[in-house]
């Protein structure tokens, strides 16, 4: 109910600065203990060896240096994952570079993974005492070329492995150019090969085991799915996020901001991202689980997710439009 009432200030500013503004605002909140952790347990969901104490994380994107991991857990989410981060630092691109499309509940954001590097969020994890499951999302700087892109990803993997629960490996950025070209079948395969040999001797080297999963496009023909879902079993990747943001504007052309280039979010990405869902699962017959992401307006569209096969599920343009009372819906629902 508070949220519902500081929406509409929040929305009169510009939305990177709203952004800022708010984790800012958390932060000192909860170092002040204004509010308290909202631990929300259920049934705990064992996936890719890991003890999930609700199935309803954190998407990648709110939070891209980790500097606010305590104070977003203590919202209630079962995991964490943050970034998208890459190797060296990068300002990402030019400003305006988000935009709040509110008549459809949406948001189109071609940030362009500006983050401080992943030394920067190394440190950062290292001086939080959050002791939950952490997922970090890692992808290749801009101007790295695609054929040296593997080289970024081990970079990374080497930097944060010790400190992940699991790495996201993010090919599906609309924003970062040809990036979307690594799902492609022999792109892709390479890649996967590259970072299970890597996994294996990182865990080796820190007697611990670290899954791997990969984050994919809403934009994919069932061909292209089928493809990527095959060779997930192939490489035994521990796990799929479906979805990334969509570059269709689909149902949407008619409101403002809508010809804005970037990644479109919340709504309109709903049944996009739950139809990915189901095609994987039907390829992957749950031989490796997947996190539904990309569209969770309310507690029903999460239900819808884990219909469609997903076995965790997170949120991120829903926490902005809904505010923390989705988060607890949501784990209320899915944990019937």
């Amino acid at each position: 109910m508070i949220y519902s009432l500081l929406r509409p200030l929040l929305f009169k500013f510009d939305p990177e600065i709203t952004h800022r503004m708010t984790l800012g605002t958390l932060k000192y909140a909860y170092k002040l203990k204004l509010f308290h952790d909202q631990s929300i347990n259920c049934k705990h969901h064992n996936i890719m060896g890991l003890d999930f104490p609700n199935p309803v994380g954190l998407a990648a994107g709110l939070d891209k240096n980790g500097e606010h991991i305590r104070e977003l857990a203590a919202l209630g989410f079962g995991f964490i994952e943050i970034g998208t981060v890459t190797p060296r630092p990068q300002p990402g691109n030019l400003k305006p570079r988000l935009f709040r499309i509110t008549q459809a509940n949406a948001i189109i954001n071609r940030l362009g993974f500006n983050n401080y590097g992943i030394d920067t969020v190394v440190q950062n994890i290292k001086n939080t005492n959050y002791h939950g499951i952490l997922g970090i999302n890692i992808s290749k700087n801009f101007n790295t070329p695609l054929e040296k892109a593997c080289d970024d990803y081990l970079e990374c993997m080497r930097k944060i492995y010790s400190y992940a629960s699991y790495i996201a490996i993010n090919i599906s950025s609309p924003n970062t150019p040809s990036l979307r070209k690594l799902q492609n079948t022999e792109e892709l395969n390479l890649l996967l090969r590259s970072l299970k040999s890597e996994q294996s001797k990182l865990a080796d080297i820190y007697g611990k085991y670290t899954p791997l999963v990969i984050k994919i496009a809403p934009d994919l023909e069932l061909k292209q799915i089928t493809s990527i879902a095959t060779l997930l079993i192939k490489h035994k990747i521990d796990g799929v996020i479906a979805t990334n943001s969509t570059l269709s504007r689909n149902k949407i052309e008619h409101f403002p901001n809508s010809t804005e280039s970037g990644g479109l979010s919340g709504s309109p990405l709903t049944k996009l991202a739950t139809n990915v869902i189901y095609q994987l699962n039907d390829v992957l017959q749950g031989s490796i689980p997947i996190i539904g992401v990309g569209g969770i307006m309310c507690a029903s569209d999460a239900q819808e997710k884990i219909d469609a096969g997903a076995s965790l599920i997170q949120i991120y343009t829903g926490l902005i439009y809904q505010g923390p009372q989705l988060v607890h819906d949501t784990v209320k629902t899915v944990c019937k």
